[in-house]
C-alpha cells in the first residue's frame, strides 16, 4: 500500500473525495417591498440605436422588474446613474 500511495502514477491518477460542504439555503424572503434588489445584465443583442444591453432589476419582495437599456461596456458609475435615474427615483432607497 505505501508503494502505491508513493506512485507518481497513482497521485496523478487517484482523485480524492471532498467532503460535501452543505446544501444550498434559499436567500431570506424580505419583509417589505424594495428592500432587497437584484440586478443583472443581458448583453450580446443587436445594437439599437446606442444600446446593445439591458439593465435588469428585480424587488426580490414584490418581484417587479424594471428592464433599463444600457450599452454593454457599462461602467460601475454608468451603473449607478441608471438606478438612480430609473429605480430611485420612483421607489426610494432600498432599506
Amino acid at each position: 500500500m505505501q508503494y502505491t500511495k508513493k506512485c507518481l502514477v497513482y497521485q496523478q491518477d487517484k482523485v480524492k473525495k471532498a467532503k460535501v460542504i452543505g446544501l444550498l439555503e434559499p436567500l431570506l424572503v424580505p419583509a417589505r417591498p424594495w428592500q432587497s434588489v437584484s440586478m443583472d445584465f443581458i448583453t450580446h443583442l443587436p445594437k439599437v440605436g446606442n444600446f446593445e444591453a439591458i439593465l435588469v432589476t428585480i424587488d426580490r419582495f414584490s418581484k417587479y422588474v424594471t428592464f433599463i437599456p444600457s450599452t454593454k461596456l457599462c461602467s460601475a458609475q454608468l451603473t449607478t446613474q441608471l438606478f438612480f435615474r430609473h429605480v430611485l427615483k420612483f421607489w426610494g432607497v432600498p432599506t
